[in-house]
């Protein structure tokens, strides 16, 4: 990893060096050596999607496990894979430009797309172009691996794992269905390894109202969890709870614009009454998650909601550090993307900044984004797609209990026999504390991340890792045994 790392600061700090960087395609420029490649593509007309590709340096060829590709979605809608799950989760440097010793480019290529068009550096040319559902984003998608995999063998070589995080989960599981019709029909040369979910935003009535019985048969709520770990009183929890009673009466309804309008208010009762926790980790107050920091001093947007409409909707939602500080030592990353990042890629538009348009992706989306993708997990499921499931212990806006709700719903034939294994102990490092438990059946497994929140590759890297290399059966050696 010190070679790769120094390879890519260079690339990174002396970008003069590359001034006569390689153009791989017609869309796409890369780095010298390959170690990288980026660029657009045109997805639709108006519609530019802006994709990164790094190449491991531990690559193994002519292996009984091909070498996997990981094709991360973040979440938002309108949160950039390019910058944040990059530069603050999984990629090869951290936002202050160190190495992370935790990347996942370790024992995988790392595929970071801004999607839908509209966030990070993807961009549209007019408002129209904005997708308005997950299937017109699952669309586009679609037609970007068709452009990159077509054609190109070694991608082609390599099982393509799509690994989403919050409401990219959504995203994920339209796209899988996409590309297995694209691949039946001809028109997709990919080989589909699997889906993970990583605390996925797939049933948002799950995680405002869980349907879970539990022993007094009452319902588990946001409202409860937090009464129950002392965030909210009896006050609190009533307010909560009569807020999610209308969203659960909208969503059965069909009315979700107005349930993505309740759900703000629903948020903002919380963190009032909570006096600020974290929707990422309920044991923090926000102020001390790096990761969900106060927005700037600007106001810019929340949720990818711009001023004004946040006033309205109130949404302190996944999307809030697209314009937060992170800690000092690390840096702004809007600063980092619409600096030194724009400066070394090279091609970004002139007039088009890093998630200058986010607030209109999360806008577009608003009639999709309490509708449940379930029934996406089951077609998936039904159809042999391998499909990993792991939520952090301590997240709150995507709740282990809301994600193990939405599981039961799952109308797939072989639900019983899953509930009937038993869970397995994860350990990570040499010592034998208890870092997780993991449950498989088939093609179904469920991973519970311990001391973990809303990020989990950030809370628990190592187990981040030894569940990547065993969800793609990556040839790579074994990652470091702590992290």
């Amino acid at each position: 990893m010190e070679k790769l790392s120094f390879c890519l600061l260079t690339v990174i700090l002396c970008f003069p060096l590359f001034h006569g960087r390689v153009l791989r395609s017609s869309e796409g420029f890369g780095t010298a050596d390959g170690s990288e490649e980026w660029g657009y593509t045109t997805v639709r007309p108006k519609a530019h999607l802006f994709w990164w590709l790094y190449r491991s340096t531990n690559r193994v060829e002519n292996t009984s496990s091909p070498w996997p590709t990981v094709l991360w979605l973040q979440g938002g809608p309108g949160a950039s894979g390019v910058g944040i799950g990059n530069f603050e989760e999984i990629g090869p440097l951290h936002t202050n430009l160190k190495p992370r010793n935790s990347t996942w480019l370790q024992i995988a290529d790392l595929l970071f797309v801004d999607n839908p068009v509209g966030t990070g550096y993807s961009y549209v040319e007019d408002e129209d172009s904005l997708v308005k559902t997950d299937e017109e984003s699952a669309t586009d998608l679609t037609t970007l691996l068709k452009k990159l995999y077509n054609g190109n063998g070694r991608l082609q070589k390599s099982p393509l794992f799509v690994v989403a995080e919050s409401y990219g989960g959504k995203f994920a599981v339209t796209l899988g269905l996409s590309v297995i019709k694209a691949i039946k029909a001809g028109e997709l040369n990919l080989t589909l390894g699997g889906i993970a979910l990583g605390d996925s935003w797939i049933s948002p009535e799950d995680f405002v109202v869980s349907s879970l019985l539990l022993v007094n048969f009452c319902k588990l709520s946001w409202g409860r969890l937090l009464k129950d770990v002392s965030r909210l009183d009896i006050n609190g929890e009533e307010k909560s709870n009569s807020l999610a009673q209308v969203i659960q009466k909208q969503i059965t309804e069909g009315k979700f614009e107005d349930a993505t309008d309740s759900w703000g208010e629903l948020e903002t009762a919380i963190i009032k009454n909570s006096n600020g926790v974290d929707f990422y980790n309920f044991l923090l107050d926000e102020a001390m998650d790096p990761l969900a920091v106060t927005s700037t001093e600007s106001g810019a947007a929340v949720a990818g909601v711009a001023t004004q409409s946040m006033e309205k909707m109130a949404m302190p939602g996944y999307s809030r550090y697209l314009s937060s500080r992170a800690d000092s030592s690390n840096g702004d990353i809007g600063d980092l993307l619409n600096g030194a990042i724009k400066k070394k890629l090279g091609i970004i538009p002139k007039n088009v900044s890093w998630g200058g348009q986010s607030g209109l992706v999360f806008k577009a989306l608003k009639s999709d984004f309490m509708k449940p993708r379930i029934n996406e997990v089951d077609e998936l499921l039904s159809l042999g797609v391998t499909v990993t499931i792991y939520n952090g212990q301590v997240d709150l806006i995507c709740a282990t209990k809301g994600t193990e709700a939405w599981v039961q719903k799952l109308k797939w034939k072989e639900l019983g026999e899953f509930n009937k294994i038993e869970r397995q102990p994860i350990y990570c490092g040499r010592d034998e504390i208890t870092r997780g438990f993991v449950k498989s059946y088939k093609n179904l497994h469920f991973y519970w991340i311990l001391n973990a929140g809303h990020f989990v590759p950030v809370d628990q890297p190592c187990v981040a890792l030894k569940m990547l290399s065993e969800i793609t059966r990556s040839p790579a050696k074994a990652p470091p045994a702590a992290v």
